[in-house]
């Protein structure tokens, strides 16, 4: 049974996770504080890396006069350094204040902050109470307080005020100071960096106006304990006297230095806690039997008049379902009706208000917004594996019955695959579609980026061109894409139950965070934990998930549930004492050590793997075909090659010169995303010339897919400068067909049948090239009678449109047999190998489920 304790003690502060936890038999992690007023933006993302810079410091003593923290404050605020005092937190400057200032009583505006009278009462002090009125609203005008003014008196007030979150006029306040020179006025501001603080009485003080500032609410940072007082150089004095040496650590010291220069996170903060407070107040305002007080701060206070239930009640109700509030009973002035709220994201105040709804009004259910249950994996770089452990979770899900659906919200691939409906995108996401047993929808990769330089890339938007655009003006356009991007996302996860995203490259390249769409920001739109991706085989694993926490900020920290390790061989046991370290630096556990697997038999994402020479290869005979595959500087869609790699006699091998090419049986030029410049850089190779001296010995077969199709032709013409300047190129003039670079790309799924072999084949079509062949005969036909394929009259140079050629079993026997043939080896058209992408799904399937901790993945979803 949870702990019980009297209200009093449960309520004394906002805040206290360890006593809620207790209390709601909760770990502390599972809980939603409403009840402590700090940032909702959490710390801002310089903390970590400064604690971490000052770590080696902690071998000194702090600086007691605290310089490079009291330095920043004069600066921010223009007030002389002998006219500041720093502390451990606001709390213990208060508490020197009767002590050392000789005050001889408290006058004290009510309700406020309930530890303002501890100090006052261990002194002995009387104290005074002003009551502000609930019918008010709780507002203050100083000048009431006049006649209660007595000498040697302080009068304290918040500004704003806890916990009515309301400020009073500075000038009024002023006035009234100078009127009473022999009273002590103090004005605690740890709220005032929430508002818009031209209520602030930093400035133009009164030598009896003292004022108090806490810096760990609104930077996040309560653990480290920091606040500053500003007074009268005779006040600072006296209270200096009383202030323990080294109170505040050097930790602190060096944030609060940098907390008071950054006024971006300043204004950051102010933006979104007006916007949420707002909404909470509309939200809260809605449910029956709450009274919302206005407030400025970064809180709201409640007042709840329910026929059965008082505010305590409420918040028993609340814990139980994870949600802390505070009850503001103990507050002088308020009673078991009211109760304080924070301030909060706005998925997280959804869900406040949804869990109060269904307390304070169950019979009138209000249907709430479905977050359907995702999980993300990210990566520690590109190529970690994270794209193939999308496809085997989802494989797992579907297996298990569940209705799941894949989703990457950005893309930079020349990989592409074609819809049904003509739209393009990733050709992962296709296949993770697939593990589905879905249809391909360009809503799973809403943006598609196709680089066709080192800094341009092709613009694809929900399937269609939008364009070409380098990085900076992309980046503008990022908020645009963002809406589309949700857009999508909201509507494949209404229509799924589960959802499992992707990311790109890595959550903390620090040079792209600030316009990321894919990583971190998704997973916090989608609310999917994050299971971080490592490649072992490339080694640093554990350094890059170590170094990948430390340069995320809290938030995002926050989001990540733990790691897979990928492609591991070897002792898995043996990684004990690493998987152990790991923990104790970030916190996170090791979730799965997923296997180094080889010869899957899927389509790799991007052409990192192609292009580091690993090409898909299958169990060998003792005769082997050489296919030489040209190494174009932008290859697109090399997954055309993946079905030769299952051929047990074909041996495929990547040619980056001529010097490599020697004499195959067989040279393809794959698809290229910028054709003209591949042909430039066959030319400057010098395998152009290589590849015409093997075409007219007339031993060599020679294919084009696609943009090496194209690049077999005589011409190609480019005057809309869709991919270069040059306006038009010679080809390699081995097919007597010529090609221009169209505005319109044709993107297309096509069935068609291959006339010399009688095969039908199946693909899809991406190009903007339209081509003419005047003398040739087609080898294969579009629907709408379009040239899709043509080859000389000796059948040894030849090309097509269609990617996917050879997904087709006997059309790529018959092709590979014929090229035995030539070389005299027995051929049985018999075929050897089934390209069929369904069982290594299994496959993959089985080996990750093996290898995660999958009862954790099935908590994390909540399913």
């Amino acid at each position: 049974m949870p702990d019980q304790l009297p209200h009093s003690e449960q309520y004394r502060h906002g805040g206290n996770l360890r006593a809620l936890s207790r209390l709601s038999g909760r770990a502390p992690h599972e809980l939603l504080d409403f009840s402590a007023n700090i940032n909702p933006l959490g710390p801002p993302d310089w903390l970590r890396p400064l604690i971490e810079s000052r770590i080696s410091e902690l071998v000194h003593y702090p600086d007691p006069e605290a310089s490079e923290l009291v330095a920043a404050i004069s600066t921010q605020h223009r007030i002389p350094a002998a006219e500041l005092l720093v502390g451990n937190g606001a709390t213990e400057l208060l508490h020197l204040l009767p002590r050392a200032l000789g005050c001889s009583s408290l006058l004290l505006p009510v309700p406020s902050y309930s530890d303002y009278e501890a100090p006052a009462r261990l002194q002995g002090l009387a104290v005074e109470r002003f009551t502000l009125v609930p019918d008010n609203d709780f507002l203050l005008d100083p000048q009431q307080l006049a006649p209660l003014l007595k000498p040697g008196q302080m009068v304290l007030l918040g500004q704003p005020n806890n916990p009515t979150g309301r400020t009073f006029a500075a000038a009024a306040l002023r006035d009234l100071a100078a009127s009473h020179p022999a009273s002590l006025f103090v004005v605690d501001e740890s709220f005032i960096g929430f508002t818009d603080a031209s209520q602030s009485l930093q400035q133009d003080r009164p030598a009896n106006l003292l004022v108090v500032t806490s810096l760990t609410k609104l930077y996040a940072i309560p653990g480290l304990r920091l606040g500053y007082l500003t007074a009268a150089e005779a006040h600072i004095q006296k209270l200096r006297a009383f202030l323990p040496t080294w109170s505040v650590n050097s930790l602190a010291q060096a944030v609060g230095a940098r907390a008071v220069q950054d006024q971006d996170y300043l204004q950051q903060t102010r933006s979104m806690v007006t916007q949420q407070r707002q909404q909470l107040a509309q939200m809260l305002g809605q449910l029956p039997g709450l009274t919302i007080y206005p407030g400025e701060a970064n809180f709201l206070l409640l007042r709840l008049d329910h026929s059965t239930l008082d505010a305590p009640q409420l918040a028993e109700q609340t814990l139980k379902q994870g949600i802390a509030l505070r009850i503001c009973a103990n507050f002088q002035g308020l009673d078991q009706r009211y109760l304080r709220v924070a301030v909060r994201t706005e998925t997280e105040q959804q869900q406040l208000c949804g869990v109060l709804h269904a307390i304070l009004e169950p019979t009138r259910q209000r249907p709430a917004r479905r977050q359907t249950p995702a999980i993300m994996f990210q990566g520690t770089g590109s190529n970690a594996g994270k794209s193939i452990l999308t496809t085997a979770l989802c494989r797992i899900l579907k297996q298990d019955g569940h209705d799941v659906a894949p989703f990457k919200a950005q893309n930079m691939s020349l990989n592409a695959f074609v819809t049904p409906q003509g739209g393009e995108m990733g050709r992962a996401q296709a296949l993770q579609a697939q593990a589905c047993r879905l249809e391909p929808d360009v809503r799973m990769n809403p943006v598609l980026l196709k680089p066709t330089s080192e800094t341009g890339s092709q613009v694809i938007l929900c399937g269609k061109v939008q364009g070409s655009t380098d990085f900076r003006s992309y980046a503008q356009q990022r908020q645009q894409v963002w809406s589309t991007v949700q857009g999508c996302y909201d509507e494949l996860a209404a229509e799924h139950q589960v959802m499992v995203l992707e990311g790109a490259g890595s959550p903390a390249e620090v040079n792209l965070k600030t316009n990321d769409i894919v990583n971190m920001r998704m997973a916090q739109y989608a609310g999917a934990p994050v299971l971080l991706v490592g490649d072992i085989d490339r080694g640093g694993v554990f350094a890059s998930f170590v170094g990948t926490m430390e340069l995320l900020n809290e938030a995002e920290r926050h989001q990540v549930a733990g790691f897979v390790i990928n492609r591991f061989r070897g002792d898995a046991s043996l990684l004990g004492d690493a998987l152990a370290y790991t923990r104790f630096h970030t916190s996170k556990p090791v979730l799965g050590t997923v296997p180094y697997l080889t010869n899957l038999g899927l389509p790799e994402e991007d052409s990192v793997t192609f292009k580091q020479g690993l090409l898909p290869c299958g169990a060998k005979d003792t005769q082997l075909l050489d296919i030489a595959v040209l190494n174009l500087p932008h290859v697109a869609n090399f997954t055309d090659l993946d079905p030769l790699g299952q051929e047990p006699d074909v041996g495929l091998r990547l040619v980056r010169s001529a010097a490599e090419l020697g004499q195959p049986d067989a040279v393809l030029i794959p698809g290229s995303k910028n054709t003209l410049a591949d042909l430039a850089w066959l030319q400057q190779t010098g395998l152009a010339t290589a590849i015409l001296e093997l075409a007219q010995a007339g031993q060599v077969e020679i294919i084009g897919i696609c943009g090496g199709f194209q690049i077999l032709g005589e011409r190609i013409g480019d005057p809309l400068q869709i991919e270069s300047t040059v306006g038009e190129q010679q080809g390699l003039g081995l097919l007597a067909i010529s090609t221009v670079l169209a505005e319109q790309k044709t993107t297309r799924q096509t069935r068609c049948c291959h006339i010399p072999s009688g095969c039908m084949l199946s693909g899809y079509e991406i190009h903007h090239g339209i081509t003419s062949a005047d003398q040739l005969q087609p080898l294969m036909s579009s629907p709408d009678g379009s040239l899709l394929g043509a080859g000389d009259n000796s059948g040894l140079v030849w090309g097509s449109y269609l990617h996917g050629l050879f997904d087709a079993d006997p059309f790529r026997r018959w092709w590979l047999d014929r090229l035995r043939q030539r070389k005299g080896w027995q051929v049985s058209g018999v075929v050897r190998a089934c390209y069929n992408l369904e069982p290594a799904l299994d496959r993959l399937a089985d080996c990750v489920r093996d290898s995660l901790d999958m009862r954790e993945v099935y908590r994390l979803l909540g399913i």
